[in-house]
């Protein structure tokens, strides 16, 4: 059967469509992967060996709980916590189970962690045409730096489960009972409401969230179907300061979106003057610190960029850098050091874009905005 079959991409568009897939190898294994949706087909796709993997659904977001909730939900929904980590789908492809990340690339530092942390070869033997969602956290991953307090190193946790082929979602209740029976560690539940009442719920769950330092919920449909998604005060301007601790990175257009969450966030929750002062003053020190200390790093230091450590096994660390350096990152190697049979390594990951701008207006270029 055609790709474009599989896809469910009618013939007319199917052309069209695989011109924008983009070619990538992975241990001498060609793959095909759709960096951005087309024609229905979710950004993240892979073509492979004859096998579709579906790309995760864009959710959507609302700005108020009310009436957000009762506009786009007609019936129940389920509550579970929105996790800060990076996002990844494991598939078994012909023998091997593969990780992929939102852009459809295969992972290797996942591809070769995850099955030593879970049991998924026993999953995938007893359900091969499924894709395991999940969110890879903790402090000891490539990608993105936030803290667990029950996370010592990296950990996996099942967001979504479906189909590999068609992308279609399992109901939230058989996915959570799939993963209990696998030892599968999950998303936090917080219960189902009806969406006439369900927002001064989930409100209370995003108060809760927020004090401790917590990304958000994704609420869905009992069938998996529907996702909508709301983040924290901490989880906005977080992502802020991770943003603009290199700020040249970034553009205007991840400023605004936050900026506005935080304005709707207080208004709905009917905060004080004060209150709004006080968020106010956090979100301005998110923004411009981060920013500081980048411009003092460039100037004492020369470059500036993100700190991470990642700890596996010795290939999970090459395969890792292999993977970094074809996506033309520049990485400098802080310390190295063996654990226990495991390769434990800080790196910096350089940022070209912030530091040679940086370093262009300490010179005195002008700045043009």
């Amino acid at each position: 059967m055609a790709y474009h079959d599989l896809l469910g991409v009618a013939a007319a568009d199917a052309t069209d469509l695989l011109e924008h897939f983009e070619r990538a190898t992975y241990e001498g294994r060609e793959y095909l992967h759709l960096s951005d949706t087309r024609h229905g087909v979710e950004r993240g796709t892979v073509l492979v060996d004859g096998t579709v993997v579906r790309g995760f659904p864009k959710i959507p977001r609302t700005l108020v709980l009310d009436p957000g909730i009762r506009r786009f939900f007609d019936g129940p929904f389920a509550v579970e916590e929105k996790l800060n980590g990076y996002n990844v789908r494991l598939a078994r492809v012909g023998d091997d189970v593969l990780a992929f990340t939102r852009s459809g690339y295969v992972c290797p530092f996942t591809t070769r962690t995850v099955p030593d942390r879970l049991a998924v070869g026993d999953f995938f033997d007893d359900h091969p045409d499924l894709l395991l969602c999940g969110e890879a956290i903790g402090p000891e991953n490539p990608y993105t730096d936030h803290d667990y307090p029950t996370v010592d190193s990296l950990a996996f946790h099942v967001f979504d489960i479906r189909h590999r082929e068609s992308g279609d979602p399992l109901s939230v209740d058989r996915r959570r009972r799939l993963c209990d029976d696998y030892g599968f560690p999950q998303a936090r539940s917080f219960g189902v409401f009806d969406p006439a009442s369900g927002a001064a719920a989930v409100r209370d769950v995003i108060e809760e969230l927020d004090s401790e330092d917590r990304e958000g919920v994704v609420m869905k449909s009992l069938d998996g179907r529907k996702l909508l998604k709301y983040t924290t005060s901490a989880a906005n301007q977080g992502s802020l300061a991770y943003a603009f601790a290199v700020p040249f990175d970034y553009g205007p257009e991840f400023l605004f979106p936050r900026v506005m969450r935080e304005a709707f966030q207080s208004v709905e929750f009917g905060e004080s003057e004060e209150a709004a002062r006080a968020r106010a003053h956090a979100l301005g020190e998110s923004i411009l610190l981060p920013a500081v200390r980048a411009i003092r790093e460039v100037e004492r230091e020369g470059a500036t960029g993100e700190e991470h450590t990642v700890r596996g096994p010795p290939e999970a660390i090459d395969g890792l850098f292999e993977h970094l350096e074809r996506m033309k990152l520049r990485i400098t190697v802080l310390d190295d050091e063996v654990e226990e049979g495991e390769r434990v390594v800080t790196f910096l990951k350089h940022s070209a874009s912030t530091t040679d701008s940086v370093q262009s207006y300490l010179d005195g270029q002008t700045f043009r905005a």
